[in-house]
């Protein structure tokens, strides 16, 4: 994996600004949420990794190391990509503004290094790619961040 340490600078310093830039009613180029709902899903994934909200690997055993070789590649995350865990309408969002879901972003991105910090071996289990390492998880959340920035026209 290339760049973790530059990767790890951008998800905490940089990806909440980019967003904080970002007009709450940019148009989408895929999909079907809102810039908020994004932001809000964006929390809820880095929950995950962080071991706050547990989730059960739905992806079968045989299929992770495929899985885990996408999720160490530089390849970026398709336009469109299924996620059967999410329902077909994006959920009302739950806070009242842009800058609330940001800051809640911004909280849950700390409390993630926090966690790995105080325990450097920890495996968090994710529900396509398995239990990640902190390493892992890193390049997933920066995967998974720049591809709702494309999504949106903040980053090309």
């Amino acid at each position: 994996m290339e760049n973790l340490q530059q990767k790890a600078d951008f998800l905490k310093h940089d990806f909440t600004k980019i967003l904080s830039q970002l007009d709450a009613d940019a148009p989408r180029k895929w999909g079907k949420m809102s810039v908020q709902q994004m932001i809000e899903h964006m929390s809820d994934y880095v929950r995950i990794a962080s071991g706050k909200t547990p989730m059960q690997t739905i992806t079968p055993e045989e299929n992770i190391p495929k899985m885990q070789a996408f999720l160490e590649s530089e390849k970026q995350m398709r336009e469109n990509t299924p996620n059967p865990l999410l329902p077909d309408v994006p959920p009302a969002t739950k806070h009242a503004t842009k800058q609330e879901a940001i800051n809640e972003l911004q909280t849950e991105i700390d409390h993630f290094f926090s966690v790995h910090e105080k325990e450097t071996s920890k495996l968090t289990p994710n529900p396509f790619f398995g239990n990640l390492s902190f390493d892992q998880q890193v390049q997933l959340l920066h995967k998974h961040a720049t591809h709702h920035l494309r999504q949106f026209g903040a980053i090309e």
